[in-house]
């Protein structure tokens, strides 16, 4: 069964997430230098079938676009060319940095864990496939 994954897009690193074959776990998979993705994706599609890309949609307080919001169209407009076939979803992705990291504080990561923005962002694409499966 096809999974579904999930994107932090980031300008320096890109964090993602999928689901298990049953759509019911988000799981944090990895993340790549954002100048990676595409030959990342296209080696992961190779090994694993995947339904539908979830990518977090930077958003201010009030709603509107951010200075971030450019950088993930213009990524969403990439994966469009590069995956023709493969839906594009965008998601809110207010607060999920913040509740990245308290869940990383919560779980018991000592400080220097906490300070991996690698991770950070990979918990990131996980929270946004988890928001997205709980409204599907």
């Amino acid at each position: 069964m096809p999974r579904i994954m999930a994107i932090d897009y980031g300008k320096k690193r890109t964090g993602i997430a999928v689901t298990d074959p049953l759509k019911l776990i988000a799981s944090g998979l990895t993340t790549v230098g954002t100048h990676e993705l595409i030959p990342f994706l296209k080696k992961y599609f190779a090994s694993e079938e995947v339904e539908q890309i979830v990518i977090g949609e930077p958003k201010n307080l009030d709603g509107n676009a951010t200075d971030a919001t450019a950088l993930v169209n213009e990524c969403v407009r990439i994966l469009k060319k590069n995956f023709p076939d493969l839906p594009v979803v965008k998601i809110d992705e207010r607060f999920t940095s913040k509740i990245a990291f308290q869940s990383m504080i919560d779980s018991g990561l000592k400080k220097k864990d906490r300070q991996n923005k690698a991770l950070v962002d990979e918990i990131s694409a996980t929270i946004i496939l988890q928001e997205y499966l709980q409204r599907i």
